[in-house]
């Protein structure tokens, strides 16, 4: 398990209304005869939508609602995505990606290190791949759609035909989340 996927799990699920990606970092701006100094500037790498985003996110993870994110927090919000047997090793592993407690800053941080340099698609495959525990490339239509419909930013019955319009299942019902991947950092609407 990595921290960041299953952070960025709860983050790209309003990406997808969209298809497209918000939460990369913007370009940082050079400031003239300046580096950076410190955590501070970790603000300055996202647009304020970003960072409200990530708020939102940060205050769905903080299941006790006191400003870190600690082991139980990560505990209560995989079992509500239906991972319910986490082991303590691996909530201890994501808890000490970060150099101390998980507040706000920190959450921006991990993610500023994260996303920086990293191509979008990689980062949303690697969310999609803690889905896909088997590796296969995709994920069955049905438990995605619970996930899209109970979890985060919920779907409507509208958004979810849409979806399955735009990304149809085959007929064993799996959906090819790579192309799902495609589409939303590429963008692509196929002209016929």
């Amino acid at each position: 398990y990595n921290a960041a996927s299953h952070y960025l799990l709860l983050l790209d699920q309003p990406n997808l209304h969209s298809y497209r990606l918000k939460m990369a970092p913007k370009k940082a701006k050079r400031r003239a005869g300046g580096g950076d100094s410190g955590s501070s500037n970790v603000f300055s790498m996202f647009e304020q939508s970003q960072i409200q985003e990530y708020k939102e996110a940060f205050t769905i993870i903080d299941q006790n609602r006191d400003g870190i994110i600690s082991k139980d927090d990560l505990r209560d919000v995989l079992a509500s995505m239906g991972q319910l047997n986490v082991k303590n090793e691996e909530l201890e592993a994501m808890i000490k990606e970060a150099s101390g407690p998980i507040n706000f800053t920190v959450f921006l941080t991990m993610f500023g290190e994260k996303l920086k340099g990293a191509d979008p698609e990689d980062v949303i495959l690697t969310a999609f791949k803690v889905l896909d525990p088997e590796a296969t490339g995709s994920i069955k239509k049905e438990f995605l759609e619970e996930l899209l419909t109970t979890q985060c930013d919920r779907f409507s019955k509208e958004e979810i035909k849409n979806m399955w319009a735009a990304f149809p299942p085959d007929v064993a019902g799996n959906v090819d989340y790579k192309n799902i991947c495609y589409v939303i950092t590429h963008g692509e609407e196929k002209e016929e």
